[in-house]
């Protein structure tokens, strides 16, 4: 957004200050200035001459010799030039003797100006120099009557016919200016216009703003006879305004017009199209004109294209539409693309005899989601986007009407078509100066805050304590809101440092935060290295995974937007990670690789996706080199032991994991429930991974570690009594688990059992082909007596006849 100084001070006339000064105070009050461009720079001792007498130059073809009247007094004084367009009696900018212009003749700026120095050119004397529009350091866009080829030339346009030598170009040419660039934040749509901009630096410097007095338009006759309009989608059309203009004379805009859109970086073209220019930056409200002669059925309609429709814009080029694009049409035809441009077949040319004015007010999503898909950027659009203020479109459009009266480029037909469904009601919020206060650190009384809310037009009533919002401040929501409109023009420099006052409250970390905290600490301790790894995979990896077809795993959630085929779904499973982690080490020639990771799997609640899916924690442990498959089992144990579940875990060989070897792999059991499982990576599945040696896994489920926990210690003291130990060993097929041996152990042993190890393991001819060997070592105790052989037998008896139910007899 950029605005001249001069703009401005026509709506706060008080304002008194430099270029400096407007920027430091208006960027502390939050209007960032981010920098401002002086017009005027490198440009001194300019004034207009008259040309008296042209001689030729005796010795160059090109260049005459001119006698130039410099002052009111009529002092006189002689310039050589080679421009080709001067001639007697003309009025043009001279640089004197000692003086600077901006730029050199090719019209590039420099930096500080050029200065000229009187001396001789082919031995004649010069003692200045005439100017172009470049050298004064502006463009023929700027300037649509200066001369591409030669001096400018007062002579040319009326609207200097009162110029007279000794006049200060600079000032006449409106160049005595300052232009400001802000940065603007997306929440403050009003300052999007200079008469925001405006009112923010009345209210900085506690100046008067006084806007522009818009004025009743138009002849007896009625516009809704002319038009009719009707808004289909009104979600993305809230507000429709169409004014009529009869009887247009194209003519160029007066030079206050141009000098002001000049300095906006805008080109001036002619009075209609400066007009809606002018508007859109006075108001920040876009407006188009349509030739109201090319509108068929005299009717407007405002709705979505059709899929695949074609409409070729004002720039010439042919846009394919979808349904989400919304158009402006006639009875029969789309005549613009809504908010963004019009249409080749209704643009305004110089045979126009009557026009329809358009200010609307578009839903900014779809306006920037339509820019998008189209490739489109225009100086509307980006206004549309910020959501624009519904309330803003009747005044301007009537601004608009007033101005081509004024200018007298045509006849505004009375009254106006406005289609507006819903209206903008203002925001009324409740204020509390103590609150406020105490949210600021400062003691400002209500009589100040009230009138800092005053100085930009928030209304307030004292009685109810509220402040009533006009809509087209959307920024102001809540009392943060008024808190920061006290501080902005309090001052931030004013308030004082203090210290933050509320209870102090001690953190730490959660109950399952804590669990895990725990978890991975053990497995550092066991030389495990923490591990992470994208959420995001292939649909590819079940298929390394050997998952079945209809295996629920497959059942991922597919991202919308990915980056990748090889980031399409959110995991299922951690083991892609996990393996493809200690792939790369053991392709790198690391050895003996131990990790861990912890990390969420994602399971949808339904397919497709109508809500967030569920998100799980899991431990998942990798490694290879110097590793077997009960060094995993104990690793887990470890983990399990340490978080707090106490009552023992068993083991189900039957865990049917695809990507585990059939004979290595079991299910982590804790309280009937499978919590993890672990085993052998599958041969093929190494293959598909390219890891060429045995590697062991292991996932353990957190959520069911985090239910199981339990800290609870009781102290026991030491025993008084002596303990029995018992020694057996079993026989037994291959297929009898440790595990169920030890459960029956325990079980039988009831409550004077302490312990039991297994400390031996055999297979061998000794004892027969599918057969095993199990030593334990089993220790009993009683806490009121000393145990006798009867007491240990008995129990050990009971251990040996159950033992046998599932074919395991003493070892011979």
């Amino acid at each position: 957004m950029n605005t001249p100084l001069s703009w401005i001070k026509a709506y706060v006339p008080e304002l008194d200050c430099d270029a400096k000064e407007f920027a430091d105070a208006m960027t502390l009050s939050g209007t960032k200035v981010e920098g401002y461009t002086k017009f005027d720079d490198g440009l001194e001792k300019i004034v207009v001459g008259k040309i008296t007498k042209i001689e030729r130059h005796p010795d160059a073809d090109k260049l005459v010799i001119c006698q130039v009247v410099i002052d009111a007094d009529g002092t006189s004084t002689q310039i050589v030039t080679g421009a080709p367009n001067v001639f007697e009696g003309a009025l043009i900018p001279v640089v004197l003797d000692g003086g600077r212009v901006a730029g050199d003749h090719s019209g590039k700026r420099v930096p500080g100006g050029v200065k000229i120095k009187k001396g001789k050119l082919r031995g004649i004397e010069s003692n200045g120099m005439m100017c172009s529009i470049e050298e004064l350091g502006s463009t023929t866009d700027m300037y649509p009557d200066a001369a591409e080829d030669g001096i400018y030339i007062f002579n040319d346009n009326p609207e200097y016919s009162k110029a007279t030598p000794g006049d200060d170009v600079v000032s006449l040419l409106g160049l005595r200016d300052v232009s400001f660039e802000y940065e603007i934040t997306s929440n403050r749509v009003d300052c999007f216009s200079v008469i925001g901009i405006a009112r923010e630096a009345a209210a900085t410097f506690r100046k008067p703003f006084i806007p522009p007095v818009v004025t009743k338009t138009g002849n007896n006759e009625n516009a809704s006879d002319y038009i009719t309009v009707e808004v289909k989608d009104p979600d993305l059309c809230p507000r429709y305004v169409a004014r009529i203009v009869k009887n247009i004379k194209i003519a160029p805009s007066p030079e206050w017009m141009q000098r002001r859109l000049a300095a906006c970086g805008i080109r001036p073209i002619n009075n209609i199209v400066d007009i809606t220019n002018y508007v859109m930056e006075e108001y920040g409200q876009p407006m188009h004109a349509f030739d109201y002669d090319t509108l068929e059925d005299k009717k407007i309609i405002v709705r979505r294209a059709n899929d695949g429709e074609k409409f070729q814009t004002l720039d010439g080029q042919e846009r394919e539409l979808d349904s989400d694009i919304l158009m402006i049409c006639d009875g029969k035809k789309p005549v613009g693309i809504a908010g963004i441009m019009g249409g080749e077949n209704s643009k305004i040319t110089d045979e126009v005899k009557t026009m329809l004015f358009e200010a609307a007010c578009f839903d900014g999503t779809n306006i920037r989601l339509s820019g998008k898909r189209l490739g489109m950027r225009t100086d509307a659009q980006t206004k549309f986007e910020k959501g624009l203020d519904p309330e803003n479109a009747m005044e301007a459009i009537n601004r608009a009407c007033q101005l081509i009266e004024e200018l007298g480029a045509g006849e505004v037909v009375g009254g106006c078509v406005d289609v507006y469904n819903t209206k903008k009601e203002p925001v009324t919020i409740e204020y509390d100066v103590e609150r406020i206060n105490r949210l600021l650190g400062t003691d400002i009384g209500e009589d100040e805050m009230v009138s800092y809310f005053e100085m930009v037009d928030l209304s307030v009533d004292k009685d109810k304590k509220l402040v009533t919002v006009p809509t087209w401040r959307q920024d102001v929501l809540r009392l943060a809101d008024l808190a920061e409109e006290v501080a902005r023009f309090y001052g931030y420099d004013k308030i004082p440092s203090t210290l933050p006052k509320g209870e102090a409250t001690a953190g730490g970390l959660s109950y399952k935060l804590r669990i895990e905290s725990i978890a991975r600490n053990v497995a550092e301790h066991l030389g495990f290295c923490e591990a992470s790894t994208y959420s995001f995979e292939s649909p590819k990896v079940f298929d390394k995974l050997r998952l079945d077809a209809d295996d629920a795993a497959r059942e991922a959630v597919v991202i919308s937007n990915p980056l990748g085929e090889d980031y399409s779904i959110m995991r299922t499973l951690t083991l892609n990670g996990m393996l493809t982690s200690l792939s790369t080490n053991y392709n790198r020639r690391n050895k003996n690789v131990r990790l861990y990771e912890m990390a969420n799997i994602y399971i949808p609640k339904s397919l497709p996706v109508t809500e967030l899916p569920n998100e799980y924690m899991q431990m998942t442990f990798g490694m290879y080199g110097g590793c077997d498959f009960y060094d995993m089992k104990g690793i887990v144990e470890a983990v399990i032991t340490k978080c707090g579940l106490k009552n023992g875990i068993s083991y189900d060989a039957q865990a049917g994991k695809n990507y585990l070897h059939p004979g290595r792999q079991a299910n982590i059991v804790y309280n009937n429930n499978v919590i993890g499982y672990l085993g052998e990576v599958h041969p093929e599945v190494l293959d598909s991974y390219s890891i060429k040696e045995k590697a062991y896994v292991a996932v353990i489920d957190m959520r069911f570690v985090v239910e199981y926990a339990n800290f609870n210690t009781k102290f026991k003291g030491l025993p008084k009594y002596p303990a029995v130990t018992r020694d057996i060993s079993l026989v037994m097929d291959k297929s009898v688990q440790a595990g169920s041996i030890e459960e029956i152990i325990r079980k039988k042993g009831g409550k004077l059992m302490e312990q039991c190890e297994l400390f031996d393991i055999y297979e061998g001819d000794r004892i027969g082909a599918n057969m095993k060997s199990l030593a334990y070592s089993i220790r009993f105790r009683a806490l009121d007596r000393t145990l006798e052989d009867k007491d240990v037998n008995e129990i050990m008896e009971k251990i040996i006849s159950s033992l046998s139910d599932i074919g395991a007899t003493l070892r011979a």
